[in-house]
């Protein structure tokens, strides 16, 4: 499976000559659900969830297909009948010829007065974790956790934290276009040096690794 990261919390996994993207949003690349045969999505804020491009995606290939939680579905599903598929805590579903499960329910908090929305994170081919806005940590080991390393729900000690609880094997950042260049090696050398073991990897957009 060959892994390639795009912009914040995007990325693309490429298999069999077959092609998954998850939570291509607002400030990944306009194009980052092109080409894709499936695509899953974490939650409906704007920086994971673009409707237009979804659209688009859908219009441009017959074949292309969603998986996403109510509130996201509930948007598409109409214009799209049998192609956007609403999924939750628990479910199990193949995708594109990579075999998905879905683990967590609620976003993170980002403060006590901004309500709580869904959110569900994707463990894809038993091995790579996307949590979406979230720290879930699945009921099953995981080779691959993307990390979301940078948001206005998180600290970094919670980050940190997370990577120790779920144990990986390695860690990829995602969720970081809001990161300033700046700040990065400091991120890096905390991960690295906190993390429990885990290997900790940051892509530029466009980067990619094999798993």
């Amino acid at each position: 499976m060959k892994l390639i990261k795009k912009l914040h919390a995007c990325i693309r996994l490429e298999k069999d000559g077959r092609t998954l993207v998850v939570d291509p949003g607002g400030l990944s690349e306009e194009d980052a659900a092109v080409g894709a045969d499936a695509i899953l999505v974490t939650h409906e804020h704007f920086d994971h969830f673009n409707e237009e491009r979804l659209r688009a995606a859908l219009d441009a290939d017959p074949a292309t297909e969603i998986w996403t939680l109510k509130s996201v579905a509930d948007q598409l599903s109409a214009a799209f009948p049998g192609r956007v598929h609403t999924v939750g805590h628990g479910d199990t579903f193949s995708a594109a010829g990579f075999d998905v499960q879905v683990h967590g329910e609620l976003h993170a908090v980002i403060h006590p007065d901004i309500p709580r929305i869904t959110n569900v994170g994707y463990l894809i081919d038993g091995s790579v974790f996307h949590p979406g806005d979230a720290f879930t940590v699945p009921n099953t080991p995981v080779e691959t956790l993307l990390l979301p390393v940078h948001a206005p729900w998180n600290k970094s000690a919670e980050v940190i934290d997370y990577v120790r609880e779920v144990r990986p094997q390695r860690a990829i950042d995602v969720h970081d276009a809001l990161l300033a260049d700046l700040a990065r090696p400091v991120y890096d050398a905390q991960i690295e040096s906190l993390g429990g073991g885990a290997e900790h990897l940051r892509l530029a957009s466009g980067g990619s690794t094999e798993l």
